[in-house]
């Protein structure tokens, strides 16, 4: 027996300090880790969820989507009724149609055009003959005055030069008419002008017109805004939808992130770029990378409905959490997909 305890005693020794070191090691391995990363629970799968509405009124004909069904971008999810909306087209067109034949042609060639053209020449045929009856005037001058001089040397008769003034004064009245003629022909282009203005303008209202009608017609098939799996679909067939209605939600395969709230006095190491660990609850074993992508500006305590106000008498300080945004690099496959709101274990390498 005494030997035996004697053995007992010389292996004790040697396993307690054994174990003493794995411990030590232990011990120094958790300090260096946690001096080196910035850990928290309070973190979660994030994405992009995009509801998908109804743009105009009208009753549901067709829902080609159940839930939890994956769609592509661009797939019809549901079909309105669009008698109306065609009905709206064919009258756009029949508009449109007439403002073409009103205006001669669609680049407006028309009467219009016509009428503004012969404007301008009058215009310009006008100012040529003031031209030239500001030069039988002057002309006109000069003669009279000649005379004037003949006259009071009595070399020419008094009848002469009365023929003279009536012959300058009659220059000078052709020239006022003319220039009112052209005032008037200015009028007339002008008027023309906003003739071919007027029906271009009718023209380009019909052809914006029948583009809504058209864009409008379009939106009775609802089509997919992204890839994804439908979610929270909440129309039937024969259903009357408005415009702005939700009807069902697609969680899209891109985007997706994690936001992790870490207490204001995790922050003073983490930053922009620095690796992350993911420990992902649903998938155990799981182990996601990815990398620090932003910090908010606020915390998320400032984005609650009713803010605190520590101005108050009840203040009682607690710590706050800031959102960190998450860049996923590495996810767990494509059987084990991140969906959105899914728990997290995050850690940063801030050493």
């Amino acid at each position: 027996m005494g030997e035996e305890r004697n053995g007992r005693r010389r292996w004790a020794l040697p396993a307690m300090v054994v174990a003493g070191a794995l411990l030590l090691a232990f011990g120094v391995q958790r300090w260096h880790y946690a001096a080196t990363h910035e850990s928290t629970d309070n973190a979660f799968v994030g994405g992009h969820i995009v509801p998908v509405l109804a743009r105009v009124a009208g009753f549901v004909d067709e829902v080609r989507v159940e839930e939890n069904q994956h769609v592509e971008a661009g797939a019809v999810l549901v079909l309105l009724d669009d008698a109306e909306l065609a009905q709206r087209v064919a009258q756009a067109e029949a508009e449109l149609a007439a403002a073409r034949a009103a205006a001669g042609s669609a680049e407006v060639t028309g009467a219009a055009q016509a009428r503004l053209e012969q404007a301008l020449r009058q215009e310009e045929a006008l100012a040529a003959n003031i031209e030239a009856a500001r030069a039988n005037a002057a002309r006109a001058e000069k003669d009279l005055e000649r005379l004037q001089r003949l006259a009071e040397r009595e070399i020419v008769s008094r009848q002469q030069l009365d023929a003279a003034v009536a012959a300058a004064a009659g220059a000078r009245a052709a020239v006022v008419a003319l220039e009112q003629q052209r005032l008037a022909a200015s009028a007339e282009v002008a008027t023309a002008r906003a003739g071919v203005e007027e029906a271009r303008a009718r023209l380009a209202a019909a052809e914006a017109a029948l583009a809504s009608a058209r864009l409008q017609h379009s939106y009775a098939r609802i089509v997919a805004p992204v890839s994804g799996r439908v979610a929270k679909r909440s129309v039937e067939p024969g259903q009357l939808v408005q415009p702005g209605q939700a009807l069902l939600t697609i969680v899209a395969d891109s985007g997706i992130y994690v936001t992790a709230n870490f207490k204001e006095t995790q922050l003073a190491d983490i930053r922009t770029g620095e690796p992350v660990e993911m420990e992902i609850d649903a998938y155990e074993g799981c182990i996601a990378r990815g990398e620090v992508e932003s910090i908010s500006g606020a915390t998320g305590s400032q984005f609650a409905l009713i803010p605190p106000d520590n101005a108050t008498g009840n203040f009682t300080k607690v710590v706050q959490r800031v959102p960190v945004r998450i860049r996923i690099t590495e996810g767990c496959g494509a059987e084990r997909p991140l969906r959105p709101g899914l728990s997290v274990v995050v850690h940063v390498t801030t050493g």
